[in-house]
């Protein structure tokens, strides 16, 4: 037998002792309530998308969401106990609380229509604030079952915001409104619970679950990880380096963060766990290295272009400028990983216990034709909402000429629970992130907002953009990755581009920040995406991944500050600045991690303190500065590389020493 096929024995005990837990956990009248539950909302999914007309129409797509969220809601209640654990012995009342998921989201479908015809939202009947209340307590109950009590505290905090935003000092300060007007906003309005992030797993998040699902059951996701350690097993952290390229790559021609993870992240997150990273840092490493996809060139998603018809410049000019920043962020990604799996000893394998590649790729050729087939859909027709489906029929085709892995109809049934059991879990999360959402809408300062905290910043050209930041990062919460760019292009672009900022780079700041909610908690819909796939904590998941694409949040403030940093200047000054800024973010990484790669560690108490002595010296190389109380900036990066070299002293006398 090939060391292939030995591995991919391997692969299905693994599998078939996960699937065996999982009918373990999920058996009964609950497994079967799953099931059911979960085939009709994918068929209700296939119709709406595919505009089949099944039922001699397709919904209003609000009327599909409350249907979706009818489904998977009361799914959660079924999955999940009273405590948050797995569970298969539904008590009684948590079947009561099913019935009434059910009926209050069934009422909203079922008042869709008049709902919007008379703006709900604002005033709704009394019967509707009655069951507003009543779906507001039960998404709140399914975001504590599923995503935990510090992500129900914060939701819930949020959620009572609008009620005391008059009585919150500037610039949070909004209009307060009583809660039987609030919660009906949050039922009811696309600004909120059903806005954008229910929309997302509407449209997307389905699909892409689905076809990771069927990826994994049916053999694609034991081929990729082979393929993957064939090809870089032998190096420390080999899985999660080559899970940087593969999101990079694949999310620069979706333009989309979920799609992203929800892809590649059904290959690369089973590879990083088996070869021993943690669930939560094996998604904080897909939500980051999938966030960097949409802004790394050559094709960016659809931003890209509206920023060169935005700008009248030519695309290529645009693609350019975003490179050098998109290089600082994945080195960054790559020098954490890199020192993550040096600390934790996570080395390499012994190359003949490595699948062989020429083995591997004839046994499971086919399956990169599926994602082949996968991006070229969503790449030259855009059909990012139907791609998966295709893909998911190919695959089922594909299935039944590989004998070890054929379906059988108890395996399909475990396929089902499992894909179920992930759709609920996020679909109580993502109802509860669309409360925050709908917090700052229902306030009135997704307008004044930006507005107010510009003002704030005064003369100041570091406060302007700090607050610049924050303000993006408020909006990027809310809205779609172009949508959040057009508005903030019109909105503070123009008063960061008149404080003296270059404008190419100013455009590429608000971009950045923008996206900065999707690894960010509270909201962190890319974090919380990949941790659903990890079986991982949603909101520590947030926290790592912040730390691990720390620099998304640096490197905007570099290139606004020294557009060299974007290719605007000449050849020579681009090329120093950019060495600068790959040694500076090298030692920032190494800090962040308390590992300096091909040195050695920094972990005891001197150690600590090195740690910030290493990122101190980093900011110093890394950040462009034209002079500080009369230093000139050569003065200080050449100061940076000096101090750095007293971490490096201790780091090279550690006993660990790679």
């Amino acid at each position: 037998m090939s060391d292939a096929l030995q591995n991919a024995s391997k692969g299905d005990a693994a599998l078939e002792k996960e699937l065996a837990a999982e009918r373990a956990t999920y058996s009964g009248l609950s497994r079967w309530v799953i099931i059911i539950g979960t085939l009709a909302a994918i068929a209700l999914a296939v119709n709406q998308l595919f505009n089949l007309r099944s039922a001699g129409y397709v919904m209003l797509e609000g009327m599909y969401l409350y249907v979706l969220a009818g489904i998977f809601l009361s799914l959660t209640f079924v999955c999940f106990r009273i405590n948050g654990k797995a569970s298969a012995n539904v008590p009684w009342y948590d079947w009561l609380l099913v019935v009434s998921v059910v009926v209050s989201a069934g009422y909203f479908a079922w008042t869709a229509n008049i709902s919007l015809d008379s703006g709900w939202e604002y005033a709704a009947p009394d019967m509707a604030v009655w069951f507003s209340i009543a779906l507001y307590a039960l998404i709140l109950e399914g975001t504590r079952r599923a995503g935990g009590l510090v992500l129900f505290g914060i939701v819930f905090i949020f959620s009572l915001y609008p009620t005391f935003a008059e009585h919150v000092p500037d610039p949070l300060s909004g209009f307060t409104s009583p809660f039987t007007d609030v919660v009906p906003y949050f039922m009811i309005s696309s600004e909120a619970s059903f806005g954008i992030p229910m929309r997302a797993f509407g449209n997307l998040v389905i699909g892409f679950i689905l076809f990771g699902a069927i990826l994994q059951f049916t053999g694609g996701g034991q081929f990729f990880n082979n393929l993957a350690l064939a090809l870089v097993g032998r190096y420390r952290g080999g899985a999660a380096k080559v899970a940087i390229f593969a999101s990079g790559f694949m999310g620069s021609m979706s333009g989309s963060v979920i799609s992203n993870v929800l892809t590649t992240g059904a290959v690369s997150i089973p590879a990083m766990k088996k070869t021993g990273f943690s669930p939560r840092y094996a998604a904080a490493t897909e939500a980051c290295a999938s966030t960097g996809g949409v802004l790394m060139p050559p094709i960016m998603g659809a931003t890209a272009f509206v920023m060169a018809s935005w700008l009248a410049r030519p695309y290529v000019e645009i693609m350019l400028a975003a490179a050098i920043p998109s290089i600082l962020y994945y080195f960054g990604l790559f020098a954490q990983i890199d020192a993550y799996s040096a600390r934790r000893g996570l080395k390499g394998m012994a190359r003949i216990d490595l699948p062989n590649f020429f083995a591997t790729m004839k046994e499971g050729w086919m399956y990169i034709g599926v994602f082949v087939v996968l991006i070229f859909l969503m790449v030259a027709f855009r059909w990012e909402t139907t791609a998966p489906f295709y893909a998911v029929v190919l695959l089922l085709v594909i299935n039944q000429f590989v004998k070890a892995y054929r379906f059988t109809i108890s395996g399909f049934l475990d396929m089902i629970v499992s894909v179920g059991r992930t759709l609920s879990e996020l679909v109580a999360v993502l109802l509860g992130v669309g409360m925050i959402v709908g917090a700052f809408q229902a306030t009135g300062l997704t307008g004044p907002l930006a507005t107010e905290l510009i003002f704030l910043a005064g003369d100041s050209v570091i406060m302007l953009l700090i607050m610049g930041a924050i303000t993006s990062f408020i909006f990027g919460m809310g809205m779609t990755v172009t949508a959040c760019y057009i508005f903030l292009a019109v909105v503070l672009a123009p008063a960061l581009v008149q404080a003296g900022l270059n404008e190419l780079a100013v455009h590429l700041f608000i971009l950045y920040w923008g996206m900065v909610s999707y690894i960010t908690p509270p909201v962190a819909l890319g974090a919380f995406a990949a941790a659903s796939m990890a079986k991982a904590d949603g909101l520590r998941t947030g926290l790592e991944a912040m730390r691990l694409g720390g620099v998304i949040y640096i490197a905007p403030f570099f290139f606004v500050l020294n557009p060299a940093l974007i290719g605007e200047a000449p050849a020579g000054e681009v090329i120093w600045v950019l060495f600068c800024a790959i040694i500076g973010i090298w030692f920032i990484s190494a800090a962040l991690q308390g590992y300096i790669s091909f040195i050695g560690g920094l972990y005891d108490t001197a150690g600590m303190a090195m740690r910030f002595v290493l990122f101190a010296a980093g900011m110093m190389i890394a950040a462009p500065t034209t002079g500080v109380m009369g230093i000139s900036g050569l003065t200080i990066t050449l100061t940076g590389f000096v101090v750095a070299l007293l971490p490096i002293a201790l780091a090279w006398r550690s006993p660990d020493r790679v």
